[in-house]
């Protein structure tokens, strides 16, 4: 077996018979990697291990389920709410492309590297928070019914106002970046004197393609007529979404500000959401997400009024493009489980490139898949799902296959690394290297790319 989930310390939440179910499900994890390793009775042996793990995972949810309830665990809601998104959305999702593939190695490597990053990630958050020594970052969502009308509202109203088919293909968006975006900030005081904060975030190529085709505009790129009839819109939109919401009853518009990508991601960063969906709408990305009732005391600049409209949303504009010049930057992904490693590459490289980070597997093929990139640094060693499985997972996407892949690695596994030469990596690089090395060959790759093409 090439690659086995090793139990750590680190995963136990101190809770006896939830450590052991844990552990259960990493060997059953380890007993599906053996069952992948032989090619010639995969689909077979895989078809009843994912059986089997399906079954005892989700027996061990409603076990989990039962204890949080004993205890009266405070965040019980939230914590099933997660389960259901694994049991009801992902695990279908994955089982669909098992059975279209007939159990393929991709396949069930796909299936492995998403269950072990979600049920990895879960322990060391979730699980944590159920003993007190973590915080849920989704504590504060709305009850499940809410969320589900919320989502189907605004999924209505897309098509009602723009004729888009719209799915939701995340219910935790934590403000990720993806592609050129405008991010549009409105604050509303409700009747009970409550502030509630509502962030949309359009991909350009949306507005474009809605907005931008309503006013019969051929341009490819944002005015000051087009965002203005933008904010009019959303405002109307959030109008008609709350409507539908038993939660909030918006009285009166307190502040609104276009925001930079760094003010948003700074709102994420400092409060939970109530709820926050992320929607692919066709024609490019959409969020919507709702933080109340509390506001954050911050400075968003000049809050957007009748008399200077006009001026801010240019400005606005003006700085957007400024912004899109500096940055426009080839664009690396760093995949790494440390995280001294990766903020250690992104000091090295980020003023000469784009760098976005991604703790695991999972975390890239996210990443990649809203902001894809022009390099990947992948790490050769990281546990449960390794730099060679994440780079299979990348090569069996159509968009993905053909983004160049240099692996950072701890040792010369010149063998290790030539297992993997079929999914076609550009090469590897030490990590023992002096970073102005590691530096001079990503640079020395990128001008090479530029004469070839």
């Amino acid at each position: 077996m090439e690659t086995e989930l090793v139990w750590q310390d680190r995963f136990n939440i101190g809770v006896e018979h939830i450590d052991k179910e844990h552990k259960k499900i990493f060997s059953v994890i380890n007993k599906l990697l053996m069952s992948n390793a032989q090619a010639d009775k995969r689909a077979i042996n895989c078809q009843e291990s994912i059986k089997y793990f399906k079954d005892h995972a989700l027996k061990h949810f409603t076990e989990e389920e039962a204890y949080m309830a004993s205890i009266n665990y405070k965040g019980f809601e939230t914590h099933r709410h997660l389960h259901d998104g694994f049991r009801k959305k992902i695990l279908p999702e994955l089982e669909k492309e098992l059975g279209k593939t007939n159990y393929s190695a991709t396949s069930v490597s796909h299936f492995l590297g998403v269950c072990t990053g979600w049920l990895i990630g879960h322990t060391l958050t979730e699980d944590f928070a159920i003993t007190g020594n973590a915080t849920s970052k989704w504590e504060s969502l709305l009850p499940d019914d809410e969320q589900r009308r919320l989502s189907q509202t605004i999924i209505h109203l897309l098509y009602d106002m723009f004729r888009l088919e719209s799915r939701v293909i995340s219910e935790h968006y934590g403000g990720e970046k993806f592609g050129e975006g405008i991010y549009y900030r409105l604050v509303y005081n409700t009747q009970k004197n409550e502030t509630w904060q509502i962030i949309l975030a359009f991909e350009e190529k949306l507005l474009l393609h809605t907005i931008g085709s309503i006013l019969g505009g051929k341009s490819n790129k944002l005015d000051t007529m087009m965002v203005n009839t933008t904010r009019y819109t959303a405002r109307q939109f959030v109008e008609r979404v709350q409507a539908y919401s038993s939660s909030a009853d918006l009285y009166e518009i307190k502040e609104e500000n276009l925001l930079t990508y760094e003010q948003l991601q700074e709102i994420f960063e400092d409060k939970s959401p109530q709820f926050s969906f992320l929607f692919d709408t066709g024609a490019g990305y959409f969020a919507y997400s709702v933080i109340a009732p509390h506001l954050l005391q911050k400075d968003f600049g000049t809050s957007i009024k009748a008399e200077n409209a006009m001026s801010e949303v240019q400005n606005y504009l003006n700085k957007n493009e400024l912004n899109k010049a500096k940055n426009r930057k080839k664009k690396i992904l760093v995949v790494d489980d440390s995280c001294s490693m990766r903020q250690g590459m992104k000091h090295l490289l980020d003023t000469d490139y784009d760098v976005a980070l991604a703790n695991s597997g999972l975390s890239a093929i996210r990443s990649i898949t809203l902001n894809k990139p022009d390099l990947i640094l992948l790490d050769y060693e990281m546990p449960v799902c390794d730099g060679s499985q994440v780079l299979e997972m990348i090569r069996s996407e159509k968009d993905f296959e053909d983004i160049p892949v240099i692996f950072l690695t701890s040792k010369a596994d010149r063998e290790g690394v030539s297992k993997v030469i079929p999914l076609n990596p550009i090469g590897y690089l030490l990590k023992t290297m002096k970073p102005a090395d590691i530096k001079k060959n990503i640079d020395n790759y990128f001008i090479a790319a530029r004469k070839s093409f």
